[in-house]
């Protein structure tokens, strides 16, 4: 099936500023076809960023968009969630962006339920400002702030996702492109907050550090490593090493914030 993804671009905003190899346009086109599929109005759909290499990405699409602070995309998303319920709020960063400097909202967007979706492009590195290790760089592997290798662990963002308290929660890649789009439909769906990692590439600032110089590096990777949690609970430990689960991880379902602060309002004001 062919789209129209000129409806969904401003092209005066294009060429894009990423690198060759980049997996982001990749996952900025499966965005818009999720989007697409659910029949969401371009005039009733937000999308908000932060700062960052992923964070350009709402400059590129037609809808109601905002660039806003570093690591803090999330409390703007959720006021105006809060002023105009009936939108629907998508918010979208990098790892950097959402687990370090914005950790903090995003545990509490977790924590609090309200009904946007996240989506965290993890590359595991800060691109867009010169190959800083991120909370994400994996232990061992290089950047230019860790140039003898990274020592601290890193954190798994959709463990801490659930654990904070979103309702939902799944990780995909930027080379299972079908499932990406359906985890993406399937976050949009849901009523509360809902969290989706996706694994990319970045050929410059990660990848020719670590062994992956080229965007099929990094995609072969994916390949290789990314299992389905039943293929992960029939592996060994040895086998275990180096995989992470991909596809739905957590799903539940629990009070709205919007919702319940609405009540709340009208409980109090009836009083």
């Amino acid at each position: 099936m062919s789209y129209n993804y000129k409806k969904y671009l401003r092209s005066g905003k294009l060429p894009h500023i990423w690198c060759p190899g980049c997996g982001y346009g990749i996952i900025m086109k499966a965005l818009i076809r999720a989007i697409d599929a659910i029949g969401w109005s371009q005039n009733d759909t937000v999308i908000a960023s932060g700062i960052g290499c992923a964070s350009r990405m709402p400059g590129y699409l037609d809808f109601n968009t905002i660039h806003t602070t570093h690591g803090r995309s999330l409390a703007f998303a959720t006021g105006i969630k809060l002023a105009k319920p009936h939108l629907k709020v998508i918010t979208l960063g990098g790892d950097g962006d959402m687990s370090a400097i914005g950790g903090n909202h995003l545990i509490h967007a977790c924590r609090r339920n309200i009904d946007i979706s996240l989506l965290i492009l993890n590359n595991n590195i800060y691109g867009m400002t010169g190959g800083q290790f991120s909370p994400t760089t994996p232990l061992g592997k290089r950047a230019t702030t860790a140039p003898y290798g990274m020592t601290e662990s890193a954190f798994d963002l959709s463990k801490l996702a659930i654990g904070a308290g979103a309702t939902f929660v799944a990780r995909t890649t930027s080379f299972h492109v079908a499932q990406m789009e359906d985890m993406m439909k399937q976050s949009f769906s849901h009523k509360g907050f809902s969290v989706l990692e996706i694994i990319s590439g970045c050929p410059t600032g990660y990848g020719r550090r670590n062994a992956q110089p080229e965007a099929w590096d990094a995609l072969e990777w994916q390949k290789i490593n990314a299992v389905s949690l039943n293929r992960y609970e029939a592996m060994t430990p040895e086998e275990r090493d180096g995989k992470f689960i991909t596809g739905l991880l957590h799903n539940e379902t629990r009070p709205e914030y919007v919702e319940s602060y609405d009540k709340a309002v009208n409980i109090n004001n009836e009083a």
